[in-house]
């Protein structure tokens, strides 16, 4: 009888590779540490991305849809909108 050992199983030193074709998944409490730079990096680029006028739009746009949901809400709650049913 021979031994057949498969050669596809990582060892147990083996240290998983990230591959940015793949997804990944975390818990909610899984922490990542950024350096002072890094983190500039990321306030920078954000701060510069959501002062320009095609975000502050989208901004404005998300306040608009969050009040006409919470109007949606309100009036099912009182009865002037009822559901339609599906067909």
């Amino acid at each position: 009888m021979q031994i057949v050992r498969d050669e596809e199983q990582p060892s147990a030193t083996e240290v998983p590779q990230y591959d940015p074709r793949k997804k990944y998944t975390w818990s909610p409490e899984t922490q990542f540490t950024l350096s002072g730079s890094e983190f500039g990096i990321l306030l920078n680029s954000l701060r510069q991305i959501i002062s320009t006028k095609e975000a502050q739009a989208v901004l404005r746009a998300a306040e608009a849809s969050e009040v006409i949901e919470n109007l949606m809400a309100q009036s099912v709650a009182n009865g002037n909108v009822l559901e339609h049913p599906e067909q």
